[in-house]
């Protein structure tokens, strides 16, 4: 065990080293401890070391040795591998450290980007959430930081989308951009994106000036959902009135009563995160209609309630 960890070190500091690509066994001439001399045992102690490096998030890049499509060689890009310096000071690691602790991203990525940007600085935090990662995340994360158009497969259709932003709300995560196709802003939950995504075509994009990207789900009730809109009607007492008339905009009220009450219209699609919107006002909001709808949140809150002993 302790031979294959030392190999493993060694195999990423000469990868990371190469200025070339190097062929399987140029790459066994240079690693010590080395790899067995039989050419079937190589090869494969070879490729457990390599996923075993991709898992820990190493990325190593496959080449063409020869030019001629007859022998692969391997080596680690410096550009992929370190993180650039940010130049943070001690107070903006411990921060950071605060926050990577805080909040758990599922998989650790957050955790091994702290380390490359300089290590744990300070004391950790308290958990006080955690959110899953999906395959697509890294790769979105990073169009966007590039401002890079990105491609993928949505509900069965081609999509191709200039993305502002990676929000998460209501127990999911979202990106946010410009649909180029329809000319129009879009979100889309990530989880249900088809395969991997790509860079499309297009080169580079400019995001527009003070754009916020968690705007765009604002309405997440609203227009992200699989169901068949339903126009909600909700009372919301006069405690709660003003923060739901910001959220949801001007438009949204159909009627302001003389309490300081408003009721406010929602074409509902989502009901899932309907429902954790109306609970996040507790006692300050009232379906009204349709009631079906009302009848829906009903049986869904009985269902929260616990069953006596």
């Amino acid at each position: 065990m302790t031979d294959r960890v030392e190999r493993l070190l060694n195999l990423t500091a000469t990868l990371l080293d190469a200025r070339r690509p190097l062929s399987l066994e140029e790459i066994a001439d240079r690693l010590e401890p080395s790899y067995p001399e039989d050419k079937s045992a190589r090869r494969r102690a070879f490729e457990r070391d390599k996923e075993t490096l991709r898992d820990l998030g190493i990325p190593i890049a496959v080449e063409i040795v020869d030019g001629l499509g007859g022998e692969q060689g391997y080596r680690i890009r410096p550009e992929e591998y370190y993180l650039p310096d940010l130049g943070l000071t001690p107070e903006e690691r411990a921060a950071l450290h605060v926050a990577v602790t805080a909040v758990r991203l599922e998989g650790g990525a957050a955790r091994e980007g702290l380390r490359k940007l300089g290590g744990f600085e300070g004391v950790s935090a308290t958990p006080l959430a955690e959110l899953e990662a999906t395959p697509a995340l890294p790769d979105l994360f990073d169009a966007v930081t590039k401002r890079r158009v990105v491609a993928f497969d949505y509900r069965g259709e081609r999509r191709a989308l200039e993305p502002y932003g990676v929000v998460h709300r209501f127990g999911h995560w979202y990106v946010v951009g410009r649909d180029r196709d329809r000319a129009a802003p879009r979100a889309f939950r990530v989880d249900r994106i088809e395969g991997t995504p790509t860079f499309g075509d297009g080169g580079k994009f400019e995001t527009p000036p003070d754009v916020d990207p968690a705007e765009y789900l604002r309405a997440d009730p609203l227009t992200y959902g699989d169901e068949q809109p339903v126009e909600a009607q909700v009372l919301v007492d006069a405690p709660r009135a003003g923060w739901v008339v910001d959220e949801l905009g001007e438009a949204a009220v159909l009627e302001r009563r003389d309490d300081g009450s408003v009721v406010v219209g929602l074409s509902v699609v989502n009901r899932a995160a309907f429902r954790t919107w109306v609970l996040a006002l507790l006692e300050h909001a009232e379906v009204l209609a349709p009631d079906e709808l009302r009848q829906d949140v009903i049986e869904w809150l009985r269902g929260l309630m616990p069953v006596p002993g």
